[in-house]
């Protein structure tokens, strides 16, 4: 049996944090990093090593994962004062699960490339904090074919499933709509549950009552029931988060030449939304603002 690769991990907040504990109990030797280095405590106590700035995540790593909160933390991670690239060498992965823009992908993972030898794996994932936790994530990868493979089986322990869906930027392409399903999804959600509060029906049934049926799905299980109750914490994804990604896929959509208008709404909705003081806030508390509404 073949050694296992050593891993290092960049990014240890709501995802990072579940990620890496699956990825110590398989038994990787695994190197930590985040901004807050408190937030690393319980990865450190459990085993973990921890890095000093992010080159020196590269120091024992042969595979690099990134969770980090959009392309800005992305490029100063990776190419900032002490970032990846100063550690980088040539046959190590770069393996980033954070949510980006495309084309700012592709740039960066050329230019890590052209200085380092590290090459890159856009590898964003789906399903929450509940999928980081219990392994399930669906995670959407672009790159190098051999790359792919030489990461998946370290990608088993935190995904039901990896699909490779192109080259570098494919991955997250695949995200910007994945994003677009479920932000116009929660949207839709928050206006069901509000609609159906003001019509004298006990929105707490409108899941159960639905599942199974076509309109049923992941968001309408977790959500609905969240927003009848008023349950909004513990923050489990933060509405930043979903309006960062829709902003993401009307540059992709305005850069390909396509119209998304569905999104573009979805997009000025949950800014509104943000602007009310919820942009760290969980998406359920989507339904406040369709319960402010005034006639």
């Amino acid at each position: 049996m073949s050694e296992l690769p050593s891993i290092a991990f960049a990014g240890i907040g709501l995802m990072g944090l579940p990620m890496c504990r699956r990825l110590l109990a398989a038994g990787y030797r695994l190197t930590v990093w985040n901004r807050s280095p408190e937030k690393c405590a319980p990865l450190i106590d459990a085993g973990a090593r921890q890095a000093g700035n992010p080159a020196d995540l590269c120091r024992d790593a042969d595979i690099v994962l990134l969770c980090l909160a959009d392309t800005s933390v992305v490029r100063e991670v990776v190419f900032g004062a002490g970032g990846v690239v100063e550690g980088a060498k040539a046959g190590q992965l770069l393996v980033d699960h954070s949510s980006l823009e495309p084309a700012a992908t592709r740039a960066m993972a050329a230019e890590l490339e052209s200085r380092s030898g590290m090459r890159w794996v856009d590898a964003p994932v789906s399903g929450g904090t509940a999928g980081a936790e219990t392994g399930s994530l669906a995670i959407m990868a672009g790159g190098r074919s051999e790359d792919i493979e030489r990461v998946r089986p370290v990608l088993a322990h935190l995904g039901q499933r990896l699909t490779h869906m192109g080259d570098v930027g494919a991955g997250q392409v695949t995200k910007a709509c994945n994003q677009m399903i479920v932000a116009c999804n929660a949207l839709v959600i928050a206006e069901v549950v509000a609609l159906a509060e003001r019509s004298g029906v006990d929105a707490s049934l409108i899941a159960p009552a639905l599942a199974g049926g076509f309109a049923d799905s992941k968001p309408l299980q977790i959500l609905a029931p969240q927003m009848a109750n008023s349950e909004f914490e513990p923050v489990k994804w933060r509405v930043r988060t979903l309006l960062k990604d829709l902003d993401t896929a009307v540059q992709l959509s305005r850069e390909a030449g396509g119209a998304t208008p569905m999104t573009g709404l979805a997009a000025q909705l949950m800014r509104l939304h943000s602007s009310g003081g919820e942009l760290e806030n969980d998406p359920s508390t989507l339904v406040r603002m369709f319960r402010e509404q005034k006639q």
